[in-house]
């Protein structure tokens, strides 16, 4: 029987019976606690309305990443009743990825990243335009700050196109990276690439062939890629299918909460560790 029901029951025996609460709760079998206690939980109308509406921009967030945006707009609320709320409006994510399989955990440990630009990840993602004609994208991550420093997209893309979004990261950008992890597609394993890398001292560090797990940090951007955005966004043209990848590109690093990161985005989180490292070598307690 429901509290709410009891309750009741316990106001017509006082009324008709001319009996105290200990006794109606005791004949019912009703804790007095329960009987007193009355709920305090707030209007959380206007909480539901601004959840609803981050879901409707950001299609794909889950309720972590929706809790971690309204603590930035100041909302003082917990992840608890976020949850709760994101599941009675029925704003639950169905999981397409496959769990990972517990032979993943036995892969060969990387060196361990510590700055940026230590070492970046490059891969290729493909995708349909409306008419269904083929695009790709070459998707550049930093594996400190995971920013994505780029994301090319065209029909197809060769040797030279990968070469030129590298010169183009060094010269526009300013960012050469100590080593770069690739799989063994042919673009990676070209002479033009092999050339670059050679004379910008460059490593090019290729997985393990038909082992993905071995760059998984590229492997969980295009994830997140493919289900934010790509999944997301009907291209009408090359040129319309640049500017919102482009578009989700910059907010990704401006504006997306990553989970690795402390719930930062990767730009704050890249500007903050610039700071710290520069205070330690003013200290003198690292080497440039």
């Amino acid at each position: 029987m429901k509290p709410a029901l009891k309750r009741r029951l316990v106001d017509i025996l006082e009324l008709a019976y001319r009996v105290g609460v200990r006794r109606a709760c005791g004949v019912l079998e009703f804790s007095r606690t329960s009987y007193y206690y009355r709920s305090i939980r707030i209007d959380d109308k206007a909480l539901r309305q601004r959840i609803r509406q981050i879901a409707e921009v950001r299609v794909r967030y889950g309720y972590q990443r929706i809790h971690v945006l309204l603590r930035r707009e100041g909302w003082l609320v917990n992840h608890k009743r976020v949850y709760r709320i994101y599941c009675e409006e029925g704003l639950s994510l169905r999981r397409k990825r496959p769990k990972r399989r517990v032979s993943a955990a036995h892969r060969l440990k990387r060196p361990q990243v510590e700055r940026a630009d230590q070492c970046w990840s490059m891969d290729f993602v493909a995708d349909n335009l409306f008419n269904g004609r083929r695009i790709r994208a070459l998707t550049v991550v930093d594996n400190f700050s995971r920013q994505c420093l780029a994301i090319q997209v065209d029909h197809s893309i060769k040797a030279e196109q990968v070469v030129s979004t590298m010169e183009g990261l060094r010269l526009f950008a300013g960012r050469t990276p100590q080593r770069i992890q690739v799989d063994n597609g042919s673009e990676f394993i070209s002479k033009a690439l092999d050339k670059w890398a050679y004379e910008n001292k460059v490593t090019l560090d290729f997985s393990r062939p038909g082992k993905p797990t071995d760059n998984a940090l590229i492997e969980s951007f295009n994830g997140s890629f493919r289900d934010e955005c790509l999944n997301t966004h009907w291209f009408l043209s090359l040129d319309d299918a640049r500017q919102k990848i482009e578009d989700w590109r910059r907010d990704y690093n401006s504006f997306r909460p990553h989970s690795a990161l402390g719930n930062l985005a990767p730009d704050e989180f890249a500007e903050r560790a610039c700071k710290s490292r520069k205070y330690l070598l003013l200290a003198g307690t690292v080497n440039g």
